[in-house]
């Protein structure tokens, strides 16, 4: 079983840069995909980032060279790093966790908020 909580969120300003961690319980994690999404009002959840346990990454056009995905699996983490952060980019971000195996449950953060101003 697995809990996530989500941390680093924020009010930056357009261009600005910051660094969402999420942190997990239970040796799943390790050999689990890890990604996050995005939330915000009035919309529906997008894909943002997602890292394999081989450290293969996909990313949304949208934040394509902005963002970067990374985890430490001896410290059960998962990282989101966004640079010229877009008011766009507003929203609350979730840290999924993806086991790799079939009928596994897919665990889910409380998110944490992402505001950025013009």
């Amino acid at each position: 079983q697995v809990q996530l909580v989500e941390s680093g969120g924020g009010l930056v300003q357009a261009g600005g840069s910051l660094r969402l961690s999420c942190a997990a319980s239970g040796s799943i994690f390790r050999i689990a995909t890890m990604g996050w999404y995005r939330q915000a009002p009035g919309k529906q959840r997008e894909f943002v980032a997602a890292i394999t346990s081989g450290r293969s990454t996909n990313y949304a056009d949208s934040v394509k060279g902005r963002f970067t995905i990374s985890r430490d699996n001896a410290k059960n983490m998962g990282y989101l790093q966004m640079n010229s952060l877009e008011p766009g980019d507003t929203g609350v971000y979730t840290c999924s966790v993806d086991p790799p195996v079939f009928g596994a449950h897919i665990y889910w953060g409380q998110g944490t908020q992402v505001t950025v101003s013009p």
